[in-house]
C-alpha cells in the first residue's frame, strides 16, 4: 500500500491516509473497482478496492458490518473517492478501518479509476515479471553449480552472497556442516547452536501445522531427494530478494541434494566440511577463540570440560566418519581432516579428538582407537602410527596439541609393528620447538646451522637432511641409522663425511649434535 500511494496516478487524486501505520504494509495482489454493498463475496484476498461508495449501506451499523466483511475477505486496502457520493469519509468507516487494521485512503480529487487500476496492475505485473526473471537466474546459477559438482561449502557461500545473509548447512543431528557467516557474528550465532536449531525447527513445524506459533526469524529449507533427507539449509534474516528468499534457498537445497545423490554412499558433506574447518583453525582464520570454540562445538566436537588431543594418523588413509565412529566408541567425538603438507610421503590424517573427562587416553586405549579407525587388516594395522599431542584444555591448547602431533609425525617412528603410539610428552625438545616455532631467534638458529645442507639438497635433490635425521634419531648407533636411511653402510658413511665437510663440524661432538637436533626440529616444524 505504501508503494501504491507513490504512483503518480494515485497522487493526482490528492490522497489522504485516514488509517495507516502497519496497515500500509499490506501486500496488494490486484486492484478491483466496485461500489456494490456485496463486493466482499467477490474478493479472493489481497485486493485494493477502489470505490465511490455509492452503493454502500446508509445505516451506521450496517456500514460498520460492511467494513468488517471486507476485512474478513482479506482486503488489502480501501480507496474511497470523495465528491461523487460522499463529501467526507463517514466516521464509522474511519473508526472501523482503524479498529480492524485496514488501510483507508480518501481521494480528494476525481481520478479515472481505469488509469489508476492500469498503473497499479502495471506495477504488480512488472514486479511479478522481475521476480520470474530473478527466479530463472537463480535456478540457472545453482543448476550450473550442481552440474559442475561444486562442493557443499561453495554452494553455501554462493547462497549467502545471493541472499546477502548468513547461511548454515546442518545435518540431521543439528551439527553444522558448512557455514558462511561473518567472523564477528560466529560467537553469538553458534553458541548453543543445537538448542537454538531444535527450537527453531519446532516452531517452524508448529507453524506449518497451523497451530498459531509464530515462526522463528530463521528461514529453514530441507535438503532432500528421492525420499531421503540429509539435512537442512538455514538462512538468517536479510534483505528481500526479487526471486523470494525461500525460492533462493530451495534452489540451493536442490543443488546440494543432487550432489549427495552423485556422491552415492560417500559422505562428502562430512569430509569437505570438516576439512575446511580444520584448515581454518590451523591457519588462524577465526576472529577470536570464543567464537571459534562455538563454531567447533556446533560442528559436534565438545570443548568445555573435555579432554582434548591433537592426533595425527600416518600409514593408512582414515575417513572422517571412521574417525568420528572410533571416537564415539570411546564416548567422545573427533573431527578429522587431511594435512596439507608435502613432508608426508604416506597418507596422513589430522584429528581433533575430544573425550569425556573420565576417559583416559593411555597407550592401550590409543591402540584400540587405532584399530577402530581401519578395517581389521593386519597389513594396514602394522603400518599405522598414531602421533599424539599433549592433553589440552580449551581450543587454543588443542591447536597447540595438533601442531605438536604434526611435528611429531614428521619425524621417524619406532621400527616396530603397529599400531605404534608416539607422544609429544615423550619428546620434550620437540615440544619446546613447537611452542617457540615462530620465534625469530629459533628460526635463525635453524637456518644458520643447516643452510649448507639445505642448499645442497635443493640443488641436487639430495638426502643429506634425511641422513642427518637418521643419525640424530639413533645416537651412537650408526648401523641403525644407516638402516633407517635405507642406505648401504658404505654410502651412509660417505653421506656422513659430506655432511661433516659441508657443516665444518664434528658429528661425534655431543653439543654439536644437540644444536643440529634442535635446528632439524625447527626445520621440520616450519616446512609445510
Amino acid at each position: 500500500m505504501r508503494e501504491i500511494l507513490t504512483i503518480p496516478a494515485v497522487a493526482q487524486g490528492l490522497p489522504e491516509v485516514l488509517s495507516g501505520g502497519d496497515a500500509l504494509d499490506a501486500h496488494v495482489r490486484w486492484a478491483h473497482v466496485s461500489d456494490s454493498a456485496g463486493v466482499a463475496r467477490l474478493l479472493n484476498g489481497g485486493e485494493l478496492l477502489l470505490t465511490t461508495g455509492s452503493g454502500w449501506p446508509t445505516d451506521p451499523a450496517e456500514l460498520t458490518s460492511f467494513i468488517a466483511g471486507l476485512v474478513d475477505a482479506g482486503l488489502a486496502g480501501l480507496v474511497l473517492e470523495l465528491g461523487v457520493h460522499y463529501r467526507y469519509v463517514p466516521a464509522v468507516v474511519e473508526s472501523a478501518a482503524r479498529e480492524h487494521g485496514l488501510a483507508l485512503v480518501a481521494l480528494h480529487r476525481e481520478v479515472k479509476f481505469v488509469a489508476l487500476t492500469e498503473a497499479v496492475h502495471g506495477r504488480i505485473i512488472s514486479e511479478q515479471t522481475a521476480a520470474l526473471r530473478a527466479r530463472d537466474e537463480v535456478r540457472e546459477r545453482f543448476t550450473a553449480l550442481a552440474l559442475r559438482g561444486s562442493p557443499p561449502d561453495f554452494i553455501v557461500e554462493q547462497l549467502a552472497q545471493t541472499l546477502g545473509a548468513a547461511v548454515v548447512l546442518e545435518n540431521l543431528a543439528h551439527e553444522v556442516v558448512a557455514a558462511e557467516v561473518p567472523l564477528a557474528a560466529e560467537g553469538e550465532l553458534f553458541t548453543g547452536w543445537e538448542v537454538r536449531s531444535r527450537r527453531a525447527h519446532r516452531q517452524h513445524e508448529q507453524q506449518r501445522r497451523g497451530l498459531g506459533v509464530a515462526p522463528d526469524e530463521w528461514l529453514i529449507v530441507p535438503v532432500e531427494a528421492r525420499g531421503i533427507r540429509w539435512g537442512h539449509l538455514i538462512a538468517l534474516p536479510g534483505p528481500a530478494h526479487p526471486a523470494g528468499r525461500t525460492s533462493v534457498l530451495e534452489q540451493g537445497a536442490i543443488a546440494l541434494a543432487l550432489g549427495r545423490l552423485a556422491d552415492g554412499a560417500v559422505d562428502e558433506w562430512v569430509r569437505l566440511g570438516r576439512q575446511r574447518l580444520v584448515d581454518g583453525l590451523l591457519d588462524g582464520r577465526f576472529a577470536g577463540l570464543a567464537a571459534a570454540s562455538s563454531r567447533v562445538e556446533a560442528a559436534g566436537l565438545p570443548i568445555d570440560g573435555a579432554r582434548l588431543f591433537g592426533v595425527v594418523v600416518t600409514g593408512a588413509p582414515v575417513a572422517p566418519e571412521a574417525a568420528d565412529a572410533a571416537a564415539r566408541g570411546l564416548g567422545g567425538r573427533a573431527i578429522a581432516g587431511g594435512i596439507r603438507d608435502g613432508a608426508f610421503a604416506v597418507p596422513a590424517t589430522l584429528m581433533l579428538l575430544s573425550l569425556p573427562a573420565s576417559r583416559a587416553f593411555d597407550d592401550a586405549t590409543a591402540r584400540r582407537f587405532a584399530r577402530a579407525l581401519v578395517a581389521v587388516d593386519s597389513a594396514v594395522l602394522d603400518r599405522i602410527v598414531l602421533s599424539v599431542g599433549s592433553e589440552a584444555d580449551g581450543l587454543n591448547a588443542l591447536l597447540g596439541s595438533a601442531q605438536e602431533a604434526i611435528d611429531l609425525a614428521r619425524g621417524p617412528a619406532r621400527a616396530t609393528r603397529g599400531p605404534v603410539v608416539q607422544r609429544s610428552d615423550d619428546r620434550p625438545l620437540m615440544r619446546l620447538v613447537t611452542s617457540l616455532r615462530d620465534d625469530h631467534r629459533l628460526l635463525e638458529h635453524g637456518e644458520r646451522m643447516l643452510e649448507p645442507l639445505i642448499d645442497y639438497d635443493l640443488a641436487r635433490r639430495g638426502d643429506l637432511l634425511d641422513v642427518l635425521g637418521a643419525v640424530l634419531a639413533h645416537p651412537g648407533n650408526r648401523t641403525a641409522a644407516a638402516s633407517a636411511s635405507h642406505l648401504s653402510r658404505s654410502v651412509f658413511y660417505q653421506r656422513l663425511g659430506l655432511i661433516g665437510d659441508l657443516l665444518g663440524t664434528d658429528l661425534d661432538d655431543g653439543e654439536t649434535l644437540t644444536a643440529l637436533h634442535l635446528a632439524l626440529l625447527v626445520r621440520r616444524s616450519v616446512v609445510r
